[in-house]
């Protein structure tokens, strides 16, 4: 398992956005990735979903970032 906030967050992808967000610089991956761990801590929504399935919680946010951050 990844422990770096880049890692998890690519585990956190469904593996088409992991491998199109993988292929980008190192520096985009590091926005994204802190983009993602503010949404995580930033939605209290999140906070609920996390305590039941961490993983579904981490995709969520995941797919929200892409979703802000790529259009």
């Amino acid at each position: 398992m990844p422990t770096d906030s880049v890692g998890r967050f690519l585990a956190a992808l469904d593996p088409e956005h992991r491998d199109a967000i993988g292929a980008k610089p190192r520096a985009e991956q590091e926005q994204l990735a802190a983009a993602w761990e503010r949404e995580l801590e930033a939605d209290d929504e999140l906070d609920t979903l996390d305590e039941l399935s961490p993983p579904a919680a981490e995709a969520e946010a995941a797919r929200r970032v892409l979703e802000r951050e790529t259009r």
